[in-house]
């Protein structure tokens, strides 16, 4: 059964639009929060998982470069904020120590499993391509979940108003990045 849209509903464009720009900010946000990440723990045991992850989210903020070219979509005027914040947040939990920095990972990527399936359900039917793609990269990111959990983000100093404070920074940033 076709979801039925209501009144105010983004039409299927705006919404492509505005999920575009809004999941470009957020693999952008990414790749610096890991950047911030291995400033700090360099040749730590999780950094080389914390590599493989940036790796993929390099990969997938590619992937978000071309459909917005392609797509001809602007990038959220944000970016600077989310360049400079990101980097600052994967630093700061990576000073907390590697179990801080894997709260970090594991809060961010519970948000945008939610995000990117909510995204995909809505697109599934006018844009399948889309949506696989969207399904595709849900996949890595409850793999950095997972990965996270591994290396020990339960034991983190303050985990729950850790893991608290970042899943809100992240919904906040992507409401704002949706629109503006």
């Amino acid at each position: 059964m076709k979801p039925t849209n209501l009144p105010g509903d983004l039409s299927t464009d705006a919404f492509v639009e505005r999920a575009l720009r809004v999941d470009h900010a957020g693999e952008f946000g990414a790749v610096r929060i890991y950047q911030g990440q291995l400033a700090v723990l360099k040749d730590k045991a999780s950094a080389s998982a914390v590599r493989h992850m940036a790796e993929q989210e390099q990969r997938h903020l590619d992937a978000f470069d071309d459909l917005l070219v392609e797509r001809r979509v602007r990038p959220t005027l944000l970016s600077p904020v989310w360049g400079a914040a990101g980097f600052a947040l994967g630093a700061a939990t990576a000073l907390l120590g590697e179990k801080a920095a894997m709260a970090c990972t594991e809060a961010v990527e519970e948000v945008i499993d939610d995000h990117y399936r909510r995204q995909s359900e809505r697109l599934s039917a006018a844009e399948p391509d889309l949506a696989a793609k969207l399904d595709e990269f849900r996949a890595e990111e409850i793999e950095h979940r997972d990965t996270a959990r591994e290396h020990g983000a339960a034991e983190a100093p303050g985990y729950p108003l850790l893991k608290t404070g970042v899943r809100t920074a992240t919904r906040l940033a992507i409401w704002l990045s949706e629109r503006v």
